[in-house]
């Protein structure tokens, strides 16, 4: 890290090169700002080594191409964007998001995609987690939002990480008013499907579950599956309801930010005996030991 420029708070990538966080600029007239017309994925960084930076990248990459955006890098650029961001700013632990934005139109007022210039940028923070470590500790209480459901999978892909939070808030907002530490969401079909940044898991009859559609298919996610195919543990996507939610044997969330989190209560319900279960903390346990794995990291050499 440099001398002379202090990176503590963050730092940005942007047209090649690295700048403190708070110098990072985007017009006030670019789509991804106006329209949320947009993409992002978010890495982590953990004891300076990204943790399976290449899933994270795949993922990207095709929601790029979902979305039809084109930032003029490929896959290694990127790659190569993200560590030298990292290498530059120091930081040892670190919420790594890498965007892809629509952009400004050439002509303006126009309504037509297909006249913006698309761009890339990446940013970089000190490890962030969804759900506050404190909380995590105890076990997250969650409550299944009445009011809000989540945008529908037809209108909006949820396999495409995107910023229309706009139902996420609003039942954030409805869970934090009840006293809930935070959400998670039914869909049209009164199906769970996720949360405000993270995966849900139940664990139902010794079989671990998650639901099938509606959700984003998350790395951390992916790692559970992993981990139960590891363990030994049967483990599934499938159609969960809010009832079986709300009466599993134990529920956990998965997230990039913060990795695994115990859930202890659901609708102000109990599970077990207000602690992390059994099969969570084995889950949680192999999922940080999975950060020493060096087919799993990519260690950072700092400048």
């Amino acid at each position: 890290m440099s001398d002379d420029i202090d990176y503590s708070a963050g730092a940005a990538w942007m047209d090649g090169g690295v700048f403190p966080i708070s110098d990072a600029k985007i017009s006030v007239l670019d789509w991804g700002l106006t329209r949320s017309d947009i993409t992002y994925d978010v890495v982590h960084v953990w004891n300076g080594a990204f943790f399976r930076i290449d899933d994270y990248l795949e993922r990207f990459i095709s929601s790029m191409s979902k979305l039809r955006l084109d930032v003029g890098l490929d896959k290694e650029e990127i790659r190569s964007a993200l560590i030298e961001l990292i290498s530059t700013s120091g930081l040892k632990s670190a919420y790594v998001s890498m965007v892809a934005s629509r952009g400004i139109p050439v002509i303006p007022g126009t309504r037509d995609p297909r006249s913006c210039k698309n761009h890339f940028y990446a940013w970089a923070v000190p490890f962030v987690w969804v759900i506050p470590r404190e909380v995590a500790k105890r076990g997250a209480h969650i409550s299944i939002a009445k009011e809000t459901r989540r945008i529908s999978a037809q209108s909006v892909d949820p396999t495409v990480k995107n910023y229309h939070w706009g139902d996420m808030t609003a039942a954030l907002f409805q869970a934090l008013d009840g006293g809930y530490d935070t959400t998670v969401l039914l869909d049209q079909d009164d199906h769970i499907t996720e949360g405000p940044g993270f995966n849900i898991f139940a664990v139902i009859d010794g079989k671990v579950v998650t639901p099938k559609s509606g959700a984003l298919e998350g790395i951390t996610r992916k790692t559970v599956f992993d981990i139960c195919g590891e363990l030994q543990l049967p483990c599934e996507a499938t159609d969960i309801s809010a009832m079986e939610l709300q009466n599993a044997d134990e529920v956990f969330t998965a997230t990039t930010a913060g990795g695994i989190v115990p859930v202890t209560r659901v609708d102000g319900r109990i599970l077990g005996n207000d602690a992390a279960g059994e099969v969570t903390q084995k889950i949680l346990d192999t999922y940080w030991d999975l950060h020493t794995r060096s087919d799993l990291n990519t260690d950072i050499i700092y400048k």
